[in-house]
């Protein structure tokens, strides 16, 4: 199999784990049909109709001009906290030096009127940045900066408290948002930016209450960074690391290049709802290391068509899935709203596979080929304690490893026409496995140990589905192909009480 690295942004690089995908014939992918989003009547189209600010300075504001360069940061600068700015109509820019940025108070508030756009003019890095509390950004336009890779834009510091609504975040460098904690990110498009929409990552520190909701995110990394560095893991439209408590829910996040929303590292006590994803070229969702979520009431339709077929046309058996569920699971010990991986009522329709569990049985804390090497679960303080003896045995064998456990797959509809999709094989799929453990050699999880864990001994379990079309599942490693028969049948007992209906698969 071939793995794929994630960089941990502007900290210590973390690398981690993805398998490859397989698929369907071979050809030349450009010559291939590409998914097309269509606006959902459920979600709103941020993007084409975003809502108007106030046309008249509200009580008490401060005006910013846009025929004076650098107005807003000097005014920022010279008012007292909890100030309410208002910009005016027109362009606004900053001073012509790189690091030029608006530095905000504690409260601050800033507010754009109809046309009212900051243009960093790809000079400026950064737009708002600073670690003031309990900023709020409404109705603005902030484009053209140039972030470096991994950092953002609006911001840039990861400050907490943040409430970011009804802007437009486009045409950026980077990610054109990062996140604190208590930060709201509503009704916004975030759109076209080189790396992602937004980089959920706070330096040194986890982020809790994180709400992301009703917003339009597409079209992001645009720099192609997995192009640029093989392996990366660097790119999508919503990347989070260790968030501690996150609601995602009525956004539309379509046609980014690579992965929708991405969860990756130590994250915890997610519910993911109402979204729509769509015709991203890579997964819809990757839940990743990660602890406890709800994954529920999603439409969930032609993602991973692209990424899925070039893995495929590439000879690679893996089930590279829509929902990829790495090293992620259940853990009562970590507190959340729920002590399991719980996916029910979604509809996946005409994606490229279905989801996938998956746990590398070479990935675990303190291991050379543990790609997370700067990391180890959340339970287990020191990495160092990973070592043998102790981690052959209890409790360190089962907290030293990233286990993907507890996940309930139900009440889903599962829907795939070959033909919509332009494929004939490995475009399928439904999967739990894993590999086979070899490295190092003093590794406790060596052989077969996590591919039966995972299969049978970890409590993953599908049941209550419905099947439209021509759907095949692997256990237990690549090689084991089942049809739903055998998926039902014993040793594997899986999706009791499930629906399978042949057409409409071609």
């Amino acid at each position: 199999m071939k793995w794929r690295h994630r960089a941990l942004p502007a900290a210590p690089l973390t690398l981690v784990l993805l398998a490859a995908a397989t698929g369907c014939d071979s050809g030349t992918p450009d010559a291939r049909p590409k998914p097309t989003a269509t606006p959902p009547a459920s979600v709103a189209r941020v993007c084409d109709k975003p809502a108007a600010g106030p046309a008249k300075a509200p009580a008490g504001a401060v005006t910013v001009d846009p025929a004076v360069a650098g107005d807003l940061a000097a005014k920022t600068r010279s008012s007292p906290p909890d100030t309410t700015f208002w910009l005016r109509p027109g362009t606004h820019r900053l001073d012509p030096d790189r690091y030029a940025q608006v530095v905000p108070k504690e409260g601050n508030s800033y507010l754009g009127a109809p046309g009212a756009v900051l243009d960093g003019r790809r000079t400026n890095q950064y737009a708002f940045g600073g670690t003031a509390r309990d900023v709020t950004i409404r109705h603005l336009t902030v484009q053209g900066f140039v972030a470096p890779h991994d950092e953002g834009v609006v911001n840039h510091d990861s400050a907490d408290g943040w409430t970011i609504e009804h802007a437009t975040i486009r045409n950026n460098s980077g990610a054109g948002l990062m996140a604190g904690a208590r930060q709201q990110v509503r009704a916004n498009c975030l759109r076209d930016n080189g790396q992602y929409g937004m980089n959920a990552y706070k330096a040194g520190g986890r982020i809790s209450g994180l709400v992301v909701e009703g917003n339009e995110i597409t079209g992001n990394n645009t720099g192609d960074w997995e192009r640029r560095r093989p392996g990366c893991g660097c790119t999508g439209g919503v990347k989070f690391w260790a968030v501690d408590g996150a609601d995602v829910r009525g956004n539309w996040v379509h046609d980014n290049r690579g992965a929708g929303l991405w969860a990756d590292t130590n994250n915890n006590d997610f519910r993911i709802e109402g979204n729509v994803l769509e015709a991203n070229d890579g997964a819809a969702l990757i839940y990743e290391t990660s602890y406890n979520a709800v994954i529920r009431k999603n439409t969930i339709r032609r993602n991973n068509w692209v990424e899925g077929r070039r893995y495929a046309d590439r000879g690679d058996t893996f089930p590279f899935a829509t929902v990829y569920i790495s090293e992620s699971g259940g853990e009562p010990r970590v507190r959340a709203r729920t002590d399991r991986i719980e996916i029910h009522r979604n509809v996946l329709e005409d994606n490229w596979s279905g989801i996938t569990l998956w746990e590398n049985a070479d990935r675990f804390c303190n291991s050379p080929a543990n790609t997370s090497s700067g990391d180890c679960t959340l339970l287990v303080r020191d990495k160092d304690r990973c070592t043998q003896p102790a981690i052959a045995t209890a409790p360190l064998y089962a907290d030293c490893r990233w286990r993907t456990q507890r996940v309930d797959i139900h009440g889903n509809r599962f829907v795939l026409d070959k033909s919509v999709v332009d494929c004939t094989v490995m475009c399928d799929r439904m999967a739990v496995l894993a590999n086979y453990g070899t490295y190092p050699d003093w590794s406790p999880y060596q052989g077969e140990r996590v591919s039966e864990a995972i299969t049978r001994e970890q409590h993953n379990r599908w049941y209550d589905n419905t099947y439209v079309g021509p759907w095949k599942f692997t256990a237990h490693d690549p090689s084991r192909v089942l049809d739903a028969v055998q998926w039902q049948g014993p040793p594997y007992r899986q999706d009791a009480g499930s629906t399978f209906r042949a057409q409409g698969g071609g």
